[in-house]
């Protein structure tokens, strides 16, 4: 007999992440090889546009993994949308992770209403498309090869 909880518990979630990993080491030869290699650890990427004023006028945040960028979140200003700052930001975390972080290739999610045309133009290819999440809206997943 079991008893079920259903509750906000960050030790146990630690500890279910833990024992989840460990069990995925064991099964995956290219896991438990990746877990004692440099690129073991998620190293955070950010990058931050700052206007004149010292306001914040875009960003992207994300980290690399595995010889892979994801880019979590990618975010322009509406008075700066159409100068090309997005892509500044794009290309310019794709260029890190490429030659400081040796990443192949980067990965990212956006909503239909989003941003998945201007991620085409950039070279990223829908993998994925998860329609009605959340209802109403199309979940992207994009990638791209970073050589």
């Amino acid at each position: 007999m079991f008893r079920i909880e259903a509750e906000v518990d960050k030790e146990r979630r630690d500890l279910l992440r833990s024992r989840l990993r460990d069990a995925n080491t064991a099964a995956s030869s290219m896991l438990a090889a990746l877990r004692t290699s440099p690129g073991a650890h998620e190293l955070p990427l950010h990058l931050w546009a700052m206007d004149e004023s010292g306001a914040l006028a875009g960003g992207l945040v994300g980290h690399t993994w595995a010889t892979w960028l994801h880019i979590t979140y990618l975010w322009v200003d509406d008075r700066h949308r159409g100068a090309g700052l997005g892509s500044h930001l794009l290309r310019r975390a794709e260029r890190i992770a490429r030659d400081q972080r040796d990443c192949c290739a980067a990965r990212l999610e956006t909503w239909d209403f989003q941003a998945p045309g201007f991620y085409r133009r950039h070279g990223y290819k829908v993998i994925c498309a998860l329609p009605d999440y959340p209802p109403g809206i199309t979940e992207y997943t994009l990638v791209k090869p970073l050589s």
